[in-house]
């Protein structure tokens, strides 16, 4: 698997399509229509999209399978580092659910893990849905725990209920 950075403005478009396709996908039974077209509009627009890459805030990179016939762009990643913290911070890891149970989000982890190693950084974590348990026990069987909960106001009346799971860098 090839992770693809993203940068241009093109890339960014196609970014924020992706982003909407598969959150909308996953996420309404979950959270609801209108907490999923809020979150998409707030986090993952092009507008919000390019202004994280822009400000040098958030990384991302497509996940490209690299590995058959045709290449095919399965989903993406990306976050951000916290120096205070010397911890990287994974704000998203989302794959087409065609693409679910193939071993993409264990390489994402190992990505990470690697990318921890070369800029000095001792831990990565991330933040998962309460009720979201597939993902909870996928984090935890890639060495993740569990240490804190938070509820956070995201304004228009919605709130992320979330686990905070961290693992360390190897």
């Amino acid at each position: 698997m090839r992770f693809e950075p993203v940068g241009t403005e093109e890339q960014i478009k196609q970014l924020a399509a992706m982003a909407d396709e598969i959150w909308h996908e996953y996420w309404p039974p979950r959270i609801g229509k209108d907490q999923t077209d809020y979150m998409v509009d707030q986090f993952q627009s092009f507008e919000a999209l390019i202004r994280d890459i822009r400000n040098g805030e958030y990384e991302y990179w497509f996940l490209v399978d690299d590995e058959a016939d045709e290449e095919r762009v399965v989903g993406y990643t990306g976050g951000k580092v916290e120096p205070e913290t010397k911890r990287f911070f994974i704000s998203k890891i989302y794959l087409y659910e065609s693409e679910r149970g193939k071993g993409y989000a264990t390489r994402v982890i190992r990505f990470y893990n690697r990318l921890c190693g070369m800029r000095g950084l001792s831990a990565m974590y991330l933040t998962v849905n309460k009720q979201n348990d597939i993902a909870i026990r996928a984090y935890e069987a890639k060495g993740f725990e569990t240490i804190e909960a938070a509820e956070t106001d995201i304004g228009g009346g919605f709130v992320m209920d979330d686990y905070i799971m961290e693992r360390k860098a190897d």
